[in-house]
C-alpha cells in the first residue's frame, strides 16, 4: 500500500513536470492553474488503474496450480465509477495440486483455498468438500478425523468450489 502511494505521487509530480514543459514550449500561455488540476487528474488517473488492475495483476502472478474459481465486485458510493463499471476486490483460489481424498471417506476431498483481498493478507482456508451431498466444510481436527463428523454445509450445484471440485 506504501508503494501504490508513492507511485501516485510520482504519476502527479511527473504529470505536473510535464505541463510545465509544455507550458515553457507555449510560451507561458497555459492558466497557471492547468499544473495542479494535471497532477490530481494524473494521481485519479493512476489511483482508478490501479484498482482495476488489481485482479489482473494477482491473476498473472498465481503459481501453477491455483484457479481462480469466484471473483467478487464491488460498487460503492465513494466511488461513482464503480456504479458503471464494478470493481474485482476479492479472488477465490482453488490449490488443484492440493485435493486430496480420504480412502475412508472415497465422496469426500480436502483442498487448499486461497482468498485474496485488496489491500488485505491472503488467506488460506482448507475445505472439505463432499460431491455426493454437494456440501462443503471447514477443515477441523475433529472433521478430519471422522469427515461424517463435519460441521457441513449444503452448498448446490452452483456453489464455485463444488463445482470446480465435482465437475465430472
Amino acid at each position: 500500500m506504501f508503494f501504490e502511494l508513492i507511485a501516485t505521487f510520482a504519476a502527479g509530480i511527473g504529470v505536473a513536470g510535464l505541463v510545465m514543459v509544455l507550458n515553457v514550449f507555449t510560451g507561458g500561455r497555459l492558466p497557471r492553474s492547468i499544473i495542479p488540476v494535471a497532477a490530481g487528474l494524473a494521481m485519479l488517473g493512476y489511483t482508478i488503474w490501479s484498482e482495476y488492475s488489481w485482479a489482473g495483476r494477482v491473476t498473472a502472478e498465481l503459481p501453477e496450480g491455483l484457479v481462480v474459481i469466484y471473483s467478487a465486485e464491488e460498487k460503492k458510493y465513494w466511488k461513482p465509477w464503480t456504479y458503471l463499471a464494478p470493481q474485482t476486490t476479492r479472488l477465490m483460489t482453488l490449490d488443484t495440486r492440493s485435493i486430496r481424498k480420504n480412502p475412508d471417506a472415497p465422496d469426500t476431498q480436502m483442498v487448499d483455498l486461497y482468498l485474496f483481498a485488496r489491500w488485505s493478507p491472503t488467506a488460506i482456508k482448507p475445505q472439505l468438500v463432499n460431491c455426493e451431498m454437494q456440501a462443503r466444510s471447514v477443515v477441523t481436527d475433529k472433521s478430519l478425523a471422522d469427515p461424517a463428523a463435519a460441521n457441513w454445509i449444503t452448498a448446490g450445484a452452483d456453489d464455485p468450489l463444488i463445482r470446480a471440485i465435482c465437475k465430472g
